[in-house]
């Protein structure tokens, strides 16, 4: 068993206790005025960009990348606490989340110079919209069994192939795509996938809709047809990619929306029980407060790691596994606590509308970000079972 799987103990400085009171107090300024609503459920799948652009006036998109690029040189532990708060309010962040979230860490590592002075600036300023091209239909989460292949052309790459399971491809503006560069080896199953920044504006992309259960349009099929990609949007090593993606992943899986997607039926649920449950409504209030409680505190110890200059790979695929089976369970054991509530409760109605929501978009939580089969798979060799 490897000696490397470790979370460290982490605690929030004061710092970023002073930036939380900051923006809940915007966040309440902008339900105040209608932007949005904390209490519909979807809300924090929607996108708006006059709310974009404010976040990033106020300096909270790029919140750890350098100055140069239109970053401000903080914390990852300051920005962690801005995902939450605005997971928590439900607020529709969707339009910049990505970017920040793990495109503009990828551009930094790997773009060349002038793709990061054009674009990580307007990333910051909350304009740019990212989608990942991971998944494939027949490979699902198994990234190395990509086979969206990209061959050398003149001044570029040609990209044919399909990727699946693509949030926000219809909204966006680039994708970090992952392609087929060479066949793999029977040595490296790995060999031979490259990252790729794509204008999404491209000519050859066409983009079909994936409509959710709850008729949610968030996921997508992209497919590509000679595709034209210049040869400076190729992203690092050609080839090469696999430890690019995967590191990558740390970023994607380890944040707190990847238990917190559902958690507005919890808010609803101690709304709904009030100041003096009974004792059974109590002891299962308290199992889940507890869960969430380690949860986090799991998911701030790999962001402390991210700071720390690590790449928890194994630790955040954990996180993002017991995050997603805790937020699919969720609705579903909050339904079982207010089975005995007064039916003609205000809230009760808003409980019940919260709860059929989150039941049916509880299924494409394991999906996104990587499927629990595969993440297990992950955590399984880090701990050297496989």
């Amino acid at each position: 068993m490897t000696a490397d799987l470790r979370f460290d103990p982490i605690r929030l400085p004061p710092e970023c206790e002073r930036l939380r009171e900051d923006v809940r107090a915007f966040l309440a300024e902008e339900v105040a005025a209608g932007t949005f609503s904390p209490d519909r459920p979807g809300h924090g799948d929607a996108h708006n960009a006059a709310f974009s652009a404010r976040i990033g006036a106020r300096g909270w998109i790029g919140m750890t990348w350098p100055k140069k690029y239109g970053g401000h040189e903080r914390c990852f532990l300051e920005r962690y606490v801005v995902t939450e708060e605005f997971r928590v309010a439900n607020a529709p962040v969707r339009l910049h989340f990505v970017a920040d979230r793990q495109s503009g860490p990828i551009l930094l590592k790997y773009a060349p110079e002038h793709v990061k002075t054009d674009i990580l600036p307007r990333i910051c300023r909350g304009e740019v919209c990212f989608v990942i091209g991971m998944s494939e239909p027949g490979s699902g989460s198994d990234l190395f069994a990509a086979k969206t292949k990209a061959t050398r052309t003149d001044g570029g790459w040609l990209v044919n192939g399909t990727k699946v399971w693509t949030s926000n491809a219809h909204i966006a503006d680039y994708m970090i795509g992952l392609f087929r560069t060479s066949p793999p080896t029977r040595e490296n199953r790995r060999h031979g996938l490259t990252q790729f920044l794509v204008d999404m504006k491209t000519p050859g992309i066409k983009i079909n809709p994936i409509y959710q259960m709850t008729g949610q349009h968030d996921f997508n099929e992209v497919v590509f047809e000679d595709a034209f990609i210049p040869a400076d949007h190729a992203l690092g090593e050609i080839d090469g990619a696999w430890k690019q993606a995967t590191s990558e992943l740390a970023y994607e899986r380890s944040g707190p929306e990847r238990f917190l997607e559902t958690i507005y039926v919890l808010i609803e649920l101690v709304r709904a029980l009030g100041d003096t449950p009974d004792v059974r409504s109590a002891e299962g209030l308290g199992r889940l407060v507890a869960q969430l409680h380690t949860l986090r505190r799991m998911s701030v110890s790999v962001n402390g790691m991210l700071q720390a200059g690590k790449e928890p790979v194994v630790e955040g695929s954990i996180v993002k596994d017991m995050g997603t089976v805790w937020e699919q369970k969720l609705p579903g054991r909050v339904r079982e606590l207010a089975a005995f509530l007064d039916p003609e409760a205000t809230n009760r109605v808003t409980l019940e509308e919260q709860l059929a929501f989150a039941t049916m978009v509880a299924p494409k939580l394991t999906i996104q970000g990587g499927t629990t089969e595969v993440l297990r798979g992950i955590i399984a060799r880090g701990l050297g079972l496989r």
